[in-house]
């Protein structure tokens, strides 16, 4: 191949429809490649050699055919491992489900399917996606590819991790609270949280099913915003999938922004502390401003409690949504075989201590004499914050804010105060309590050579509008050209 592994999936599928490559060749050495890096950052919990050869093969086959081929025919791609892959293990990188097989597969992954993408594995991540490090994980820390020595970011630091580092174009991950957008910005790739219901959660093992939903991640926003063209729509078997057409994505990053309001949260940007974020956000505002968008300053008056309305609402969610776990279905790894002792021995041996810290939070919310101090006052708190968008939105077309207060911080530089973790999602957690659409996309290199992300909001089911804008801002100030300093 031409310019390997730093192909667009775009140039991908051209030379293997072409017959310039073949699909098999392409995974091969895909596959090679996570192969020799996977022990170095840790972002595949499982390569999947003998299904993707397969895959590769049956489209190689079709080529040859004469048939039509899908939009992603023989494009590699990394899958979260919280979705559902019939026949692969499925961990949610939790000893719990150590050796959980699905019997079937998510929506998504049956969407890519037919696509004609090539899934080479499942990446680590968070603990039942319950972090912002991946440092939860239950097998291993994921290391960012831009120095070994920080964070990816979390939950999705492992789909965001193999994208960085060139072991796919793009890869799936899920996003509860920004565990899309933050690891995105740690790793300097795009990231798209779809409007909730936009993709259907069917095979998404359940965090917070209020504000789960699954995006795609990429090097490029025309790559994130082809596969979210792939997975979205939707599905009768999610109730809360939207019956929404799906948009030209791909088309939408070519529209420019002239004309556009783009909305600034000035007193977040003002309270930064990290002058390098300051200045990258600044310069994609500038970029804006140069294609002929107009900066209009908005407030979200009750942005600032979002850390404590999500940590609310996502832990009386999961757990709810965990109980399912108990011991006895699902592959537990436990080391006795005594039925009488297996609930016991679930907790402490299945759940690592993010998840249990979790799950007692959400069941003391949720416990009489709490429910209308903690949970129900939180929902209210959230309706409030919707409406603070919708207010911002009658004056602008999207809202901007950092994606992040840092770049990657270091590998356990957090892990000892669970509270100072949680804030770094303080950017990422209103859109997700609100519903919105938002993407998270590079503008920029810190002093010390780290990405920088930027976080562009769209009104509900206007994703179109997200291509856009960050089209304009990896035209401007993105890093397709750079690579992850960490693997040199």
């Amino acid at each position: 191949m031409g310019d390997f592994p730093w192909q667009s999936a775009f140039e991908i599928r051209e030379e293997v429809v072409s017959g310039g490559t073949s699909a098999v060749d392409v995974t091969r050495g895909y596959l090679d490649r996570a192969e020799m890096l996977n022990a170095q950052l840790s972002c595949f919990l499982s390569i999947d050699h003998e299904g993707a050869l397969a895959a590769a093969a049956q489209v190689d086959r079709a080529r040859d055919a004469g048939e039509a081929l899908g939009p992603l025919a023989g494009v590699p791609i990394a899958l979260k491992d919280n979705l559902c892959t019939r026949g692969l293990r499925t961990t949610c990188a939790s000893q719990i489900l150590g050796d959980y097989v699905p019997p079937y597969d998510a929506h998504v992954v049956e969407a890519l399917r037919g696509s004609g993408a090539v899934i080479l594995g499942k990446t680590n991540l968070d603990e039942f996606a319950m972090g912002s490090s991946n440092e939860n994980s239950s097998f291993a820390n994921v290391h960012n590819p831009w120095d070994l020595d920080r964070a990816p970011g979390g939950s999705s630091g492992g789909s965001a991790c193999a994208t960085a580092a060139g072991l796919v174009p793009f890869a799936l991950g899920s996003d509860t609270g920004g565990s899309v957008r933050q690891p995105a910005a740690f790793c300097g790739i795009t990231a798209i949280k779809p409007t909730y219901g936009r993709v259907s959660r069917y095979g998404l093992v359940a965090f917070a099913s209020s504000l789960d939903q699954i995006g795609p991640m990429a090097r490029s926003v025309r790559e994130a915003s082809q596969l979210l063209q792939v997975v979205a729509g939707h599905d009768r078997r999610d109730a809360t999938s939207a019956a929404r057409d799906v948009g030209e994505y791909v088309s939408a990053c070519d529209r420019g922004v002239e004309g556009l309001r783009v909305g600034v949260v000035r007193d977040l940007l003002d309270g930064l502390q990290d002058a390098d974020v300051r200045a990258g956000v600044e310069a994609a505002l500038s970029a804006f401003e140069k294609q002929g968008a107009t900066l209009v300053d908005v407030s979200l008056p009750h942005a600032k409690h979002a850390v404590s309305v999500y940590y609310l609402i996502a832990t009386a969610e999961a757990s709810s949504n965990l109980a399912r776990f108990d011991g006895i279905r699902y592959g537990l790894r436990v080391p006795s075989a005594d039925l009488t002792d297996m609930y016991t021995q679930t907790r402490a041996h299945g759940f690592g201590p993010e998840v249990r810290r979790r799950i007692m939070l959400g069941t003391y919310a949720l416990s009489a004499g709490y429910y209308d101090a903690f949970y129900l006052k939180a929902q209210r708190v959230r309706t409030l914050i919707r409406r603070d968008y919708d207010t911002a939105f009658e004056s602008c077309d999207v809202v901007c804010t950092p994606t992040t207060p840092t770049p990657a911080f270091a590998l356990g530089e957090k892990t000892g105060n669970p509270l100072d973790m949680y804030l770094a999602d303080i950017f990422t957690l209103p859109p997700s309590l609100a519903g919105l659409p938002a993407i998270s996309t590079p503008c920029g290199l810190s002093a010390s050579g780290l990405p920088i992300g930027i976080q562009i909001v769209a009104p509900p089911f206007d994703e179109e509008l997200l291509c856009s804008a960050g089209q304009v801002v990896e035209d401007e100030c993105g890093l397709l050209d750079s690579r992850p300093a960490g693997l040199d």
